[in-house]
């Protein structure tokens, strides 16, 4: 493999990064409220770089093709989907934000109840999972005229038995062990104890993505 170290413009804080399936581009996402997107064709590439309705015309490395704004948030997380014509990215003013490449003058915004997201994966081209602060992954379904909805948590509550078919042992050794009793309402209801901060695929197929994985 070779390396080429290359250096885009830009002066605010960036806190996410993505890459184009076709390698020639690059969206960025900062806490100045913007996701942009640049040019990252290097002519030292064996894979030369092309046209596309990101790149009209063949930019130099560093060259911006896109800049959108969010408003008031930052943006946390940014994924192009699998064949590289929509961008979504998710802000911390709990927004869900879309563009597709063949009108980049339309910004698609969700404006959420829940807690920000900070990351998020493009499932196929019809949906997308974000997770963040609400420590847990939820779906989002996109229609083919580009709208989101909300589509289900991911981290579904498991039902647990009932406390009346413990033991008086068995009650005595639980506290035992947490060293309290357990509260209503102390009781977490996801898995993830805390905020996740990264969706990575495990696998897929026919650019679809059938299992990922979350940390945080």
């Amino acid at each position: 493999k070779q390396w080429y170290q290359r250096r885009v413009a830009i002066t605010a804080g960036i806190l996410c990064v993505d890459w184009h399936p076709s390698n020639h581009l690059i969206a960025v996402g900062s806490c100045d409220f913007k996701c942009r997107v640049f040019s990252a064709a290097l002519k030292e590439m064996s894979d030369k770089p092309h046209t596309s309705t990101w790149m009209p015309k063949l930019s130099k490395f560093g060259t911006l093709l896109a800049e959108f704004d969010t408003n008031s948030g930052w943006v946390h997380g940014v994924n192009f989907s699998p064949s590289g014509n929509m961008l979504a990215w998710v802000a911390h003013d709990a927004s869900v934000n879309l563009v597709n490449s063949t009108n980049l003058e339309k910004v698609y915004t969700l404006n959420t109840s829940y807690l920000p997201y900070c990351c998020l994966l493009w499932l196929s081209e019809q949906s997308l999972v974000a997770a963040g602060h609400t420590n847990s992954p939820d779906l989002y379904n996109v229609t083919p005229d580009n709208t989101l909805s909300f589509g289900a948590k991911l981290d579904v509550k498991k039902e647990k038995s009932a406390s009346g078919n413990m033991s008086a042992m068995d009650r005595f050794k639980k506290l035992d062990v947490q060293g309290q009793t357990e509260a209503a309402g102390t009781t977490l209801e996801t898995t993830h104890a805390n905020c996740i901060t990264e969706i990575r695929v495990i696998s897929k197929s026919d650019n679809k993505v059938s299992k990922f994985s979350t940390t945080g």
